[in-house]
């Protein structure tokens, strides 16, 4: 049984944002697994609190997700 597991940042998406990336990202995998195995898919999004993702030893917070997501470098 597939398992989708998504990571983010605590409080970037808001509740429909993360059902969109539920439903897109099961869609996904039905294409390439048939839809027989629909029913089966699990997808399970987790929040990392704000502060405690890194990149590059860089700590990221929640505004600075949403600087990038608006086009600003961080």
């Amino acid at each position: 049984m597939p398992f989708i597991q998504v990571k983010v940042i605590e409080n970037v998406f808001s509740s429909e944002q993360k059902g969109q990336i539920v439903r897109e990202l099961t869609d996904a995998m039905v294409r390439v697994e048939g839809e027989a195995m629909r029913p089966v898919t699990w997808c399970v999004i987790e929040e990392v609190r704000s502060g405690d993702w890194a990149i590059a030893g860089n700590p990221l917070t929640t505004a600075d997700v949403k600087a990038l997501a608006a086009g600003a470098k961080v």
